[in-house]
């Protein structure tokens, strides 16, 4: 369970290194559109438990709560190929009292060539009867600690897309 300590450093943003799969690939040699997907949700859950000590099935089975999927939005920007190391990079962006914006963005290996970002909206829900509920407790915590909790009203993907470009040519 995810212990929230003040002397702690939490990174806000995660990263992996992983190899572009032949299976994963369409017959162009570039990752399936749908691929991506697990890509990244399967680094977020690599990195989480790493450098903050949490799993989410802990909080599950505390809080009898879990974060569904919303929402999903994502830009294409280069392809992956087959055989091709590249960054994963993921980061909760914003977060209120049930809502969660998670960031997920993938470069080549040398971070300088983005690849796609996807913003994934998840919505806080009890495991019994999935209606909305309220983050409590070590949720908090651990949303506080390693979140950038950005203001998002104004913020929209393409934004992000040239944003990150511009930190990645730097």
């Amino acid at each position: 369970m995810f212990e929230y300590n003040p002397e702690k450093h939490y990174p806000k943003e995660t990263e992996s290194r992983v190899v572009i799969r032949f299976q994963d690939c369409d017959p162009l040699q570039h990752l399936n559109n749908a691929k991506y997907f697990d890509y990244f949700f399967n680094a977020r859950e690599d990195q989480v438990p790493k450098l903050y000590g949490v799993e989410m099935i802990d909080f599950i089975k505390k809080y009898k709560a879990a974060w569904v999927v919303y929402n999903h939005n994502i830009s294409y920007v280069r392809p992956a190929k087959v055989g091709e190391w590249v960054r994963i990079m993921t980061r909760i962006l914003w977060y209120d009292h049930n809502t969660v914006l998670v960031e997920y963005y993938m470069t080549d290996d040398t971070r300088k060539e983005l690849k796609t970002v996807l913003w994934t909206t998840l919505k806080y829900v009890t495991i019994k009867e999935g209606k909305l509920t309220t983050h409590e407790g070590a949720v908090v915590d651990y949303l506080k600690a390693t979140s950038e909790n950005l203001d998002i009203s104004k913020m929209e993907l393409k934004d992000r897309v040239k944003a990150i470009k511009l930190k990645l040519q730097q």
